[in-house]
């Protein structure tokens, strides 16, 4: 039985109680989110990627312990099973090579070899099979086939009967572990994958026109490169073949199989493994090797979308500050929604700035009267439709008053699915679908994540190829990217919608909607303890999710920060220690620094938790994303047809992809920075370079309007990133 604590101990380079200890952990319910910060003396500060790994793993080992027990109870039936395949089948740690050792003894539909066996040839098959020996006599295979000759069984000739057997020794060959694991690994290693354009689509008529007379080694494609193909084969568009040399694949074959030096065995056995090769094991070959490289394309791009969907996430929060949100557009108008310090909905305006010069002033007027009105901080302007000369009419309204609220233009991606679906509905009854696009708009400048959480991620428009790849591990992965996000940053209890407290760690979705119940029928939360009277919010999910959400004004100043409660007896003895009162928590912190905080360790609160507590005291309730900085869109640069090779601008990076950085410079198009062009150095991946949200500075390099397609680079600028506070 395989020990899995130890093996994964070994692949992950940890102690083996540091694995035991996670999964005991996991397997008591806790969260990862919950392990990483408040377990890290039971883990050896195990940090989330270690985590995530050591219960990916775990799951795969523990569903491959599971197929083994099958095959070999399986085999066992037939009264096959040796101790050598036994040996085989549990030293191996791979899902494929132990389906190549099943696959002799795998029950299957009837084929050439069943029909032979059952027309009783197996016995001319092992004959030949004595025959594949350097020291066996020549013999005739026609004479000793003969004898098998039968009308009854429809074996009219001795050619007939030969076939039979070659059959029978062909699905023989195809099923050997060791001969598909070889040829498999050469396809990987030294096949090319090819593509061409079907006849049917002209030069320059489609978007894959790059694999036109396309050709790269398998070991070398990139993840996007595999999906781009496999999207264009099964959209019709283009043929994908994997080549290979055949010659060395055939010679292969007969060095591990003929042993004879007699021609007529040795041309039997090479007949009959080219007839094996190419109707047995060629197709479902190449099939593996499509999915091994469309596997791991999948889980690249996976990875691209997470650590992108992380950074967008993570973005700035402009603050919670009163907002004026904008949704820009030309004929319909622009919708405007005002949004207190808390995002609370308080007025809707349309106005119509790009029409009449009357509807202008008309609509100047409005926009003065709401910022004075509710004393206006921010302005967010969707990025869609007239978003940038909506932006220079507020930046000519804000030049005839004294209030100069901060004003930025936010990306809107998805945001107009979120004002169809359910929870906007839900949240917005009565108000139009152009409403509450605004109030969304406006929402992601004051808490990009809370906000962002009420979105399918596939919706923001931060993947590669995300349709494409598998939706199941896909999904699985994004939920664990914001549910790691939304722990980091810590909620907001008395603010958060029933979305973003689904992601915290230990709240169930009827969880998160009992507490909004219970805090709109009861006010605000006074103090964490109160959260044990909500309905179905039992001591595991506090002790799992009370950390991570925060009180302001709370009785006690220990709930507006991400100490644990269990925790609070340790704070209070320090703090008497120190006679400072609990509500002077920064001080604590100050004195503590003169502390040796061995002195308060404990069994359950060791040095790893003191240092974080002492962390937190310094800087109670501080939100640890970065300082919010914007972009600012040159004047006078609205569309494409207004770049000119050679500008220097000011964007933002809206999705990093494998190949290169897409970057918003305000002409509804986002230009492509290749990785040759992010930096004066070989670039491995982008990611190294830049992230989502990142204000940067680009120099046009090619415009091509009928593509529209932006070509820039961040070469010949400074890379530094810039942007105002």
């Amino acid at each position: 039985m395989l020990n899995i604590p130890q093996l994964l101990a070994q692949e992950l380079s940890v102690a083996p109680s540091q694995v035991q200890n996670a999964l005991d952990l996991l397997a008591e319910g806790a969260t990862i989110p919950f392990i990483a910060r408040y377990r890290k003396e039971r883990t050896g500060a195990l940090d989330e990627i270690q985590l995530r790994n050591i219960s990916d793993r775990f799951t795969y080992l523990t569903e491959l312990e599971a197929r083994k027990a099958t095959i070999l109870d399986a085999i066992a039936s037939q009264g096959k099973l040796t101790d050598e395949l036994k040996a085989k089948i549990e030293s191996t740690f791979q899902k494929n090579e132990l389906e190549d050792l099943y696959l002799p003894y795998k029950p299957k539909r009837r084929t050439r070899a069943t029909i032979a066996r059952e027309k009783g040839l197996e016995s001319l098959a092992e004959f030949i099979k004595s025959l594949n020996d350097r020291n066996a006599k020549p013999t005739p295979l026609e004479a000793e086939a003969a004898k098998y000759i039968s009308e009854e069984k429809q074996v009219k000739t001795a050619e007939d009967a030969l076939k039979g057997a070659s059959d029978i020794l062909a699905e023989e060959v195809a099923e050997k572990a060791e001969l598909r694991a070889y040829l498999r690994e050469y396809f990987l290693e030294e096949g090319v994958f090819i593509s061409r354009i079907k006849e049917e689509h002209p030069e320059g008529s489609t978007k894959f026109e790059m694999y036109r007379n396309y050709q790269i080694p398998v070991r070398n494609i990139a993840p996007h490169n595999m999906l781009a193909l496999l999207r264009g084969e099964s959209e019709g568009i283009l043929d994908l073949d994997l080549d290979f040399d055949d010659s060395f694949v055939l010679s292969y074959l007969e060095s591990q199989i003929i042993k004879t030096k007699t021609p007529q065995i040795k041309e039997f056995y090479q007949e009959m493994l080219k007839d094996a090769f190419n109707r047995l094991m060629k197709t479902s070959l190449i099939t593996e090797v499509r999915g091994e490289k469309k596997a791991f394309a999948d889980l690249e791009s996976i990875q691209t979308f997470e650590s992108n969907l992380r950074e967008l996430l993570l973005s700035s929060p402009a603050g919670m500050k009163p907002t004026l949100a904008i949704d820009p557009g030309f004929r319909t108008g622009c919708k405007v929604a005002v949004l207190s310090e808390t995002g609370k909905f308080l007025e809707y305006q349309a106005i119509f700035p790009h029409q009449s010069a009357a509807q202008r002033t008309q609509a100047a007027n409005t926009l003065k009267s709401l910022i004075q009105k509710y004393n206006i901080e921010l302005i967010a302007i969707g990025n869609g439709t007239a978003s940038r000369e909506t932006d220079e009419f507020v930046s000519e309204v804000l030049k005839q008053i004294d209030r100069q609220p901060i004003k930025v233009i936010v990306n809107e991606s998805g945001a107009s699915i979120y004002s169809a679906s359910d929870v906007a509905i839900s949240e917005f009854p009565e108000l139009d679908i152009t409403v509450r696009g605004a109030i969304s708009i406006g929402r992601r400048l004051q808490d990009p994540l809370a906000e962002l959480v009420k979105i399918d991620p596939k919706s923001i428009g931060v993947g590669q190829y995300q349709h494409d790849v598998d939706q199941k591990l896909l999904k699985k992965k994004l939920d664990e990217t914001v549910e790691s996000c939304v722990n980091y940053v810590g909620v907001d209890l008395n603010t958060a919608s029933k979305e973003l407290l689904t992601f915290v760690s230990g709240m169930t979705p009827t969880v998160a909607k009992n507490v909004v119940s219970y805090r709109n029928e009861n006010g605000a939360f006074k103090n964490r303890r109160q959260l044990l009277k909500v309905p179905k919010l039992g001591p595991k999910a506090f002790e799992q999710a009370a950390g991570f959400l925060r009180i302001r004004g709370s009785e006690n100043p220990l709930d507006n920060t991400a100490v644990h409660p269990e925790s609070y007896g340790v704070v209070e003895a320090i703090a008497k220690d120190l006679n400072v009162p609990l509500k002077n928590i920064t001080q604590i912190a100050e004195k503590l620094k003169s502390t040796n905080l061995n002195k308060y360790a404990t069994d359950k609160v060791g040095l790893p938790t003191l240092r974080d507590i002492f962390s937190e005291l310094e800087k109670p309730g501080r939100d640890p994303r970065a300082e919010f900085k914007y972009a600012t869109f040159k004047e006078g640069i609205k569309e494409i047809s207004d770049l000119k090779v050679g500008m220097e601008l000011e964007g933002i990076i809206t999705n990093v992809a494998n190949f290169g950085a897409f970057v918003d410079i305000g002409v509804h198009q986002d230009g492509l920075v290749h990785i040759s062009q992010l930096a004066d150095r070989f670039v491995k991946d982008p990611k190294e370079i830049v992230k989502v949200g990142q204000v940067v500075k680009v120099q046009v390099m090619e415009v091509n309007e009928k593509l529209k397609r932006i070509s820039l680079s961040m070469k010949a600028v400074n890379q530094a990133s810039v942007g105002k506070k």
